[in-house]
C-alpha cells in the first residue's frame, strides 16, 4: 500500500478521536483502531515512515504510532 494512503488512513482516524477531551483516551483510540484494523505489513509501514520523520502525520497520529507494539 502506498504510504500516502496510509498517512491519509492514520490522519482520518486521528480526525475521529480528536474530540475526545481526554488526550490519552484519544492517542489509545487511535493506537487501538490501528492495532486491531491494520494489517501487520501496514502497521510496519506506517511505524518505519514515523521513525524516518513522520511527515504529514498528524501529532495524534505521531503519538499513537509510537506506543504500536
Amino acid at each position: 500500500m502506498y504510504i500516502e494512503n496510509l498517512i491519509k488512513m492514520a490522519n482520518d482516524i486521528s480526525a475521529f478521536f480528536q474530540s475526545e477531551p481526554d488526550r490519552e483516551l484519544a492517542v489509545g483510540g487511535v493506537r487501538d483502531h490501528i492495532s486491531k484494523f491494520w494489517d501487520p505489513r501496514m502497521r510496519n509501514q506506517i511505524k518505519l515512515y514515523y521513525q524516518a520523520g513522520g511527515e504529514g502525520l498528524s501529532d495524534l497520529a505521531k503519538e499513537a504510532i509510537n506506543r504500536l507494539a
